[in-house]
């Protein structure tokens, strides 16, 4: 998937992720895509009610062994 920015919060716990990603999304333009890596086992969860509160958008996630990547698009 293309995607205009990358975060990697891999090792980070709640809520060290997604201020990553909040952070990473305030760089972008709206509709830009941001790709982050986690290997937080609550961040399916995280993810899901920040971009609900924040209106992101879920593009896309990816499990690859013990880490998660989210593809957001910027509201």
């Amino acid at each position: 998937m293309n995607f205009d920015a990358e975060v990697d919060a891999i090792g980070l716990k709640c809520p060290m992720p997604i201020l990553k990603c909040k952070k990473g999304l305030n760089q972008l333009e709206r509709k830009g895509v941001l790709k982050i890596m986690t290997t937080d086992k609550d961040a399916k969860k995280d993810f899901d009610f920040f971009c609900k509160q924040t209106g992101h958008k879920i593009l896309s996630i990816e499990d690859h062994e013990s880490v998660t990547t989210f593809f957001i698009e910027k509201a």
